[in-house]
């Protein structure tokens, strides 16, 4: 465990060994080790992931799921606390353009206190990555998903209002982003994992 951090303690990360040595683990042994990055090293994953691997919305849900049928990637927040947490994706019954529907997974007391943090994700205007945007949310939900609330609400107010993030490829089930508010990149950065057997 750790090996991912030693990879991304150098000033030029090498992606093809870091995309080649996640690709090679076990399931939950990816989650746990994307999970053991903190804010410099999400910070250098993402810089370093700048056009090595464009990723899809097919990346994040599969082409061959059915709609609606829940996606789930396991993240890392580089926040002091509350700092893990899972963003799940649907692709939507209908929708008149190509994007995904989700909400941020995040335990009952924060959902509750900040909300559920609900987004739409398209492909960025940058090629090759992702946009989750919380300036729009769905437009409807799986049954089993919390109600949708706009994310001026609560204390979302504070966490998701106004936030876009942008999504950059690492390896098949990884992905890094970084908030941005008002088009302007944020200091913060989170790892997702994608779970297949969701």
């Amino acid at each position: 465990m750790g090996r991912l951090r030693d990879l991304l303690s150098v000033d030029a990360p090498d992606m093809q060994a870091i995309e080649s040595y996640l690709d090679g683990l076990e399931p939950e042994e990816r989650v746990a080790e994307v999970r053991t990055l903190g804010r410099a090293h999400q910070s250098r994953l993402f810089d370093a992931a700048d056009g090595y691997k464009p990723i899809s919305l097919d990346d994040l849900v599969r082409s061959d799921l059915e709609p609606m049928q829940d996606v789930v990637h396991y993240g890392k927040n580089s926040l002091p606390a509350f700092n893990h947490f899972a963003k799940v994706f649907v692709r939507p019954s209908t929708s008149e353009r190509p994007e995904l529907w989700g909400y941020n997974r995040a335990g009952g007391f924060i959902e509750t206190v900040v909300g559920p943090g609900y987004f739409v994700a398209y492909p960025h205007e940058v090629d090759g990555e992702v946009l989750v945007d919380y300036l729009r949310v769905p437009a409807g939900r799986p049954d089993h998903w919390p109600e949708i609330l706009p994310n001026s609400d609560r204390l979302s107010k504070l966490v998701y209002n106004g936030t876009q993030d942008v999504l950059r490829g690492v390896s098949r089930h990884v992905t890094i982003g970084r908030a941005t508010k008002a088009g302007k990149p944020m200091n913060a950065w989170f790892t997702l994992c994608r779970d297949d057997a969701s």
